[in-house]
């Protein structure tokens, strides 16, 4: 019945509110204060704590019903005539629940577990009514704020002065407090449900509004009420159905959606209580439940954000991954969490079950709950959210490669991945988590819980040491590839990655790595048997492109012959097999090397049996027919010479060919050596050469390559022809022989032996120009090519101190007869090694007698070197010396070279008589003369006589020209003086004899045709 139905009669009361009535009117009558305290009691509970909470705790108030009840629970809120009418299946409202409703915070739920507090929280329905009504099955009760200020006016007329009750009413403008005073109804609720609130909605409420509202929070409801089952808004249906111990499926009239749960429960310590109040400490039992919901494969779908539950939604704002649902201690307003010992301890069993959530997740699922690094959004998110992830930091919830789970802090990910590398790697390194774990999208969780990440520095150290089959490493180079291509700066690292060698040792790096190439497998298998110190073959079965990347080269033969560590071991074969190992271990796959990729110039070390037994270096054995042997000394071979014939034991496993490749001799070798510092040991007369050469080059010496043929000194004197022709009969040893200034032709053109002389002491017969001074070769059988290699003389130089010793000699020889243009040419040539440094003039004894420009032999006491031409007209050309004139050769030179005096320091000269002095210019016919030769005329002046004469110690002299010691000249009036001073002023001495020409002809344009 509504309140305009009260005319009929009064409704039977089985709630008895009429006594509830009179109690509390009593009480505002009788206090002066009480009626004031109700009403600001109630207003802060509308205004503060249950604002905008009526579907709340509505549903809050079912949800107690039906668990007491033991029934399912089924909330239904329809609008029916501009009211809200919410019913409820559940233990219906009885006379101690009306009498609960009517007071304040003093709820009969005291004795019993529930979701609710104090039974204030009716006073929610304050927010869109003043009359609220329940109807049950026994009957209903109302409250009406109209009928409530009546009451309070009825007090004035039973009282002689006006109460307290009556003038607070007038002071708050009429407001009183709606649900102290309560009246009975006979309304019913509908069918199938237990109880049902009716509110009629005030004017300023929007219904369609209230309950799209209302529908917005039905999925909260129904995960944080479990004993709630069903809930119906307007025409919108909504159920928790199929749910599990660990799944609640809540279907709304759009979708499904589940939810992953996990609940505990437990007893607070009565330790933990101090600063609870006693309502709240009836409640002996603690309970949580996480929730998690996940889409429909199973996927997490976290929320951006949330709030704490207690269960129902506080004010206590969390940032973590999953809903924490929680019958934590709350402040009167169930706005705020309590902060007592009694809060830590469910907050701490919220974080120590926090991982048992994650376990029932797909392991790639899990990391979606980790709580992301940031700044809390309250204290208690900050509280809850560091337990959290130290309890995941020590919890084994992790996948792990080999498929069990792991705590974070025993976890390894690794930095770069695939499923091959975990799969490889998960036997070795602990607690490795699987590979796709390692993915971008899990990096900040494992980050936050302190999993180890593993990079390629790491990964390469933790395979060092590795006992594993040529194949594995085969796969971990396979999976490590693609790191190499997308990572560039791990290639540094991963050249330290371990190689299995062909040998069966496993190494660590791939510098200086192998890998065998086609042609090459024979002899890798015969080298691996070895163990060569440093050659680092690789296993053909671990052979792959990671390693080309890294720096390893194939092998082919030509590559394994050229490997440093081989190249070291055939220089230390001889010793190794002095030592007691067997020589043709090395020696064979060393020749089936060379057979594919040709010789190399250390070969010549590679250790090989002689016909003795004795080991010797390849390139001091002979093969039994080689040519050599019929060009050397009988004494250069045997078993203490310094060459040896090879063992026939050899020959019948190795082909000539290729123990030619190795430096078994046939003919004569070439040693080769780049960049050389130092001369080339083991060769003859290597030091004197070089110290000649160095000599003679400066700064440009040492050379860049060194070419020499050895043994030259091992051949027969008697069989040198036959030697000549041996060496150019070969186009490496005939190369040698032509290298300009090279130790070959330098070595044999002194030490070779001719018909007893070395070949540069004859001369081919062909060079004409230096007979006399040289002896024709005889005819030894070589051609004239042959013998000019070997040195014998085709034309006049002077190359060290030895030839120009012997050229002086030759030249003070009377026995020779030497041609005057001979003898003026050798000086010169003599003159020249000296001023170049060739020759060292100290080295060489002066010699007795010269030769003068006459070629007359003279005693050298009476001898003076010309050094300046004009002075020839004072001496007697018997004992002059010379070699042509001032320009062209160095007069001092050859005097030192000879200890003679130079003519010019010979007395002094006065020059006789006076003449005219022109300039060169005004001398007739000497710019003709000029302008014919192609020359200007040249500045300065000479002094013309008419015959000119000179004085020195020994008499006077009539000259042709002259040249005082200032630089003026003098000529007679001749064509030949003037020829001579012009040609001297011009520095053309070599025109002189041209210039004589065209001064004699009065007509000089005729010398033109």
């Amino acid at each position: 019945m509504t309140e305009g139905d009260r005319s009929g009669g009064d409704p039977p009361d089985p709630f008895d509110t009429a006594e509830l009535r009179a109690a509390v009117l009593a009480s505002w009558r009788g206090s002066p204060t009480r009626f004031r305290e109700d009403a600001n009691a109630e207003e802060d509970l509308r205004l503060g704590g249950y604002r905008d909470r009526l579907l709340v705790e509505l549903a809050q108030n079912a949800s107690d019903a039906a668990r007491t009840a033991g029934v399912p629970g089924r909330l239904s809120v329809r609008l029916v005539d501009g009211e809200l009418r919410v019913a409820n299946t559940g233990r219906p409202l009885d006379a101690t629940g009306v009498a609960g409703l009517t007071a304040l915070r003093a709820s009969p739920k005291r004795a019993e577990p529930s979701v609710g507090r104090f039974g204030v929280g009716f006073a929610a329905v304050l927010a869109v009514t003043d009359a609220p009504r329940l109807a049950t099955a026994e009957g209903g009760v109302a409250f009406s704020a109209a009928r409530t200020r009546d009451e309070v006016a009825a007090l004035a007329e039973s009282s002689e002065e006006t109460p307290a009750a009556v003038r607070e009413l007038a002071a708050r403008g009429g407001e009183v407090p709606v649900l102290r005073l309560v009246w009975p109804t006979d309304e019913r609720p509908p069918e199938g449900f237990d109880t049902e609130v009716r509110l009629p909605l005030r004017e300023d409420v929007d219904p369609g509004g209230l309950l799209a509202y209302m529908a917005e929070q039905v999925v909260d409801l129904l995960l944080a009420l479990p004993s709630l089952c069903e809930v119906t808004i307007g025409d919108r249906h909504y159920s928790s159905a199929g749910s599990t111990d660990d799944r609640m499926v809540i279907r709304t009239p759009d979708t499904t959606r589940t939810w992953l749960t996990e609940r505990a429960t437990g007893e607070w310590p009565e330790s933990t209580l101090t600063g609870v109040g006693v309502e709240q400490r009836s409640h002996a039992r603690w309970w949580l439940c996480w929730a998690v919901e996940l889409d429909g494969d199973g996927a997490v779908l976290p929320p951006s954000t949330d709030v704490l539950h207690a269960p129902t939604p506080t004010e206590e704002r969390l940032s973590l991954p999953a809903r924490l649902l929680a019958g934590v201690p709350v402040e009167p307003d169930r706005r705020r969490v309590s902060d007592s010992p009694a809060t830590a301890v469910v907050l701490d069993q919220a974080a120590h079950t926090y991982p048992e959530l994650l376990s029932r997740l797909d392991p790639l699922e899990r990391t979606a709950l980790v709580p992301e690094p940031g700044f809390p959004l309250s204290d208690t998110d900050e509280r809850l959210r560091e337990a959290v992830v130290q309890r995941l930091r020590e919890s084994a919830w992790l996948g792990a490669a080999d498929g069990s789970t792991v705590a974070p802090r025993r976890a390894t990910v690794l930095d770069h991945f695939s499923s091959e590398l975990v799969e490889l790697l998960g036997e070795v390194v602990p607690g490795l988590l699987r590979a796709e774990l390692s993915e971008p999208a899990h990096a900040s969780a494992l980050r936050a819980v302190g999993v180890h990440r593993m990079g390629v520095a790491e990964l390469v150290e933790v395979v060092s040491g590795l006992d594993r089959p040529a194949e594995w490493w085969h796969r971990l180079y396979d999976a490590l590839l693609p790191v190499e291509r997308t990572d560039r700066t791990a290639r540094e690292e991963l050249t330290a990655l371990p190689v299995p060698l062909a040998d069966g040792r496993t190494v660590t790096g791939v510098r200086d790595l192998l890998l065998p190439g086609d042609g090459a497998e024979e002899a890798v298998a015969e080298l691996a048997e070895l163990d060569v110190t440093g050659l680092r073959i690789a296993a053909a079965e671990a052979v792959h492109p990671l390693l080309e990347r890294l720096g390893a080269r194939w092998a082919g033969a030509s590559d394994l012959l050229d490997a440093p560590a081989l190249v070291e071991a055939v220089h230390n074969s001889v010793a190794d097999a002095r030592a007691g190992a067997d020589p043709m271990r090395l020696a064979e796959p060393v020749l089936r090397l060379v057979g594919e990729a040709g010789s190399r110039d250390w070969l010549g070390a590679l250790a090989l049996p002689d016909a003795d037994g004795e080991v010797r270096r390849a390139d001091e054995l002979l093969l039994p027919e080689a040519a050599l042997l019929e060009v050397l000394d009988p004494r250069a071979v045997g078993p203490d010479a310094p060459l040896r014939t090879v063992a026939g034991s050899v020959l019948e496993r190795c082909s000539p060919e290729r123990l030619r490749a190795v430096g078994v001799l046939d003919s004569f070798a070439v040693l080769v050596e780049e960049e050389p510092d130092t001369p080339h040991e083991g060769i003859a007369d290597a030091e004197v050469w070089w110290r000649e050469q160095e000599r003679l080059r400066g700064e440009e010496w040492p050379p860049s390559r060194f070419v020499g043929v050895r043994d030259l000194d091992l051949v027969a004197e008697d069989v040198w022809p036959e030697a000549l022709r041996l060496l150019t009969a070969n186009p490496e040893t005939a190369r040698a022989m032509r290298e300009p200034g090279g130790y070959t032709p330098w070595w044999i053109a002194r030490f070779a032996v001719l018909e007893g002389r070395s070949p540069r002491q004859w001369r081919t017969p062909d060079a004409e120009r230096l007979a006399g001074l040289y002896d024709p070769v005889p005819d030894v059988g070589v051609d004239r090519e042959t013998l000019r290699l070997a040195g014998v003389r085709t034309e006049l130089t002077v190359t060290d101190t030895a030839d120009a010793a012997d050229l002086v000699a030759r030249l003070a020889d009377p026995e020779r007869g030497v041609r005057a243009g001979l003898t003026m040419a050798a000086h010169r040539a003599l003159a020249e090694a000296v001023a170049c440094e060739r020759v060292d003039s100290g080295e060489i004894d002066p010699p007795r007698a010269v030769r003068s420009v006459s070629s007359a032999v003279i005693s050298a006491d009476r001898a003076v070197v010309l050094d300046e031409p004009w002075l020839l007209g004072v001496f007697e050309p018997a004992l002059v010396v010379a070699g042509g004139n001032s320009y062209e050769f160095d007069a001092e030179a050859l005097a030192e070279l000879l200890d003679l005096p130079l003519a010019s320091e010979q007395g002094v000269v006065e020059i006789l008589g006076q003449g005219v002095t022109q300039a060169w210019r005004d001398v007739a016919r000497v710019p003709a003369a000029c302008e014919l030769l192609g020359a200007a005329v040249p500045y300065g002046e000479v002094e013309l006589r008419d015959g000119l004469r000179v004085r020195t110690s020994e008499g006077e002299h009539r000259v042709h020209w002259w040249v005082d010691d200032g630089g003026a000249v003098y000529s007679e009036r001749s064509p030949d003086g003037l020829a001579r001073a012009l040609a001297w002023t011009m520095d053309r001495w070599q025109d002189r004899f041209t210039l004589a020409a065209l001064l004699a002809d009065p007509d000089a344009t005729t010398l033109l045709r």
